[in-house]
């Protein structure tokens, strides 16, 4: 059933109307033809519609038994213009990643910064930081801040001093708001960043 939105002669159209679907969002109106069905769905077809039918899953969710984490989600949207259930279904289907780590203000000494870039959809919600000898001894382990929200750039102040030329690694590990966790580690040798 095709609903209209009356603004002026008419703001927007939702629903499907002799082969084509109108999406309204209260904001703008996205019309596309919909296609018929050849055959059976491939199993990559089949993958992608459950990956989809979870992200619709874990957007219902949030909105109904998270209402901090809905409150994130409709302030990112407002922002964009997006519905915060786009927002929580785009943030589901895509994990963040890193950038590689700025290590040039790394020289071994407490107060030094690590700066790490993250590549998120809606922001990472924490990106924890350990630093570990060659040998696997533990250095240090903190959680970095994000230098202003949703920027993607963080910064992690060491805490513990290394002696110039030691071999560590520092492993980072972010976590979004829909709870997908992503590692990464580094191998440098102090000072040489």
């Amino acid at each position: 059933m095709t609903k209209v939105r009356f603004k002026g002669p008419i703001g927007a159209f939702s629903g499907d109307m002799d082969g084509m679907v109108f999406a309204d969002n209260g904001e703008r109106c996205v019309a596309y033809i919909r296609k018929g069905r050849k055959g059976e769905k491939s199993e990559a077809e089949l993958e992608r519609d459950d990956n989809w039918a979870e992200a619709r899953a874990y957007a219902s969710s949030v909105k109904e038994s998270n209402p901090d984490l809905w409150a994130v989600y409709q302030q990112v949207g407002k922002e964009r213009k997006v519905s915060p259930f786009a927002l929580a279904v785009g943030d589901f289907l895509k994990p963040p990643s890193f950038r590689s780590l700025d290590l040039k203000g790394y020289k071994g000494q407490v107060g030094d910064p690590i700066q790490i870039h993250t590549v998120d959809n809606i922001g990472l919600a924490s990106v924890e930081v350990s630093i570990d000898r060659q040998d696997g001894t533990d250095l240090e382990k903190g959680m970095a801040v994000e230098l202003g929200a949703r920027t993607g750039f963080w910064l992690y102040t060491v805490t513990q001093p290394v002696a110039l030329g030691t071999d560590v690694f520092i492993e980072v590990t972010g976590v979004d708001h829909a709870g997908h966790r992503v590692k990464m580690t580094e191998n440098p040798v102090v000072g040489e960043g």
